[in-house]
């Protein structure tokens, strides 16, 4: 049976943070344009305080989920777990991208190990949280990260913005080694 929770307490976090993957899912505010959803993974999401996470927006892709935040916010984040005792974990919010310009950029940038293809940070406050059963949802074992982003990204080097975020250290120097 599925739970509605008010918060993120320890317990929401700890499963967060065990999982590998998760899932964000937006769509345009008109009856036009398609749903997205779109895998994530790298470590790159961060629970900021019981209400709001934020995840790394990385290259790789299309830009589709940024524009639907910016044409209306709403996004949902869908953990399953793949290991362990089944569960679905849905976050639904509203979602707005914070990009290098920004001033809180570099604050949240610090909360995550460097990685390489960041282009911005999405910070989602949560208005549902809930969970579900995930009976249905296979067993798989995690294996390791892909590293094709890593490598990819290695030969160019620190991004651009980088040069303009001068409280960003440590993981910085290393973050495009291989």
């Amino acid at each position: 049976m599925s739970k509605l929770y008010d918060r993120i307490d320890a317990a929401l976090a700890c499963f967060i943070g065990a999982q590998h993957v998760f899932f964000v899912a937006t769509a345009p505010a008109g009856p036009g344009g398609h749903v997205n959803l779109s895998p994530k993974g790298l470590s790159s999401l961060r629970v900021i305080d019981p209400k709001t996470v934020a995840y790394l927006d990385l290259t790789g892709s299309g830009i589709e989920t940024v524009s639907h935040l910016r044409d209306n916010g709403r996004v949902v984040i869908m953990f399953c777990a793949f290991e362990g005792a089944p569960k679905i974990l849905r976050l639904y919010g509203r979602g707005c991208v914070i990009e290098p310009g920004d001033q809180r950029f570099a604050d949240l940038l610090s909360r995550f190990d460097m990685l390489p293809g960041v282009r911005s940070i999405v910070l989602v406050e949560l208005d549902r949280i809930a969970d579900s059963c995930g009976y249905g949802v296979p067993l798989y074992r995690y294996e390791g990260e892909r590293s094709q982003l890593l490598t990819g990204h290695a030969a160019r080097g620190p991004p651009d913005w980088l040069s303009i975020e001068t409280s960003i250290t440590g993981p910085v120097s290393t973050a495009f080694r291989v």
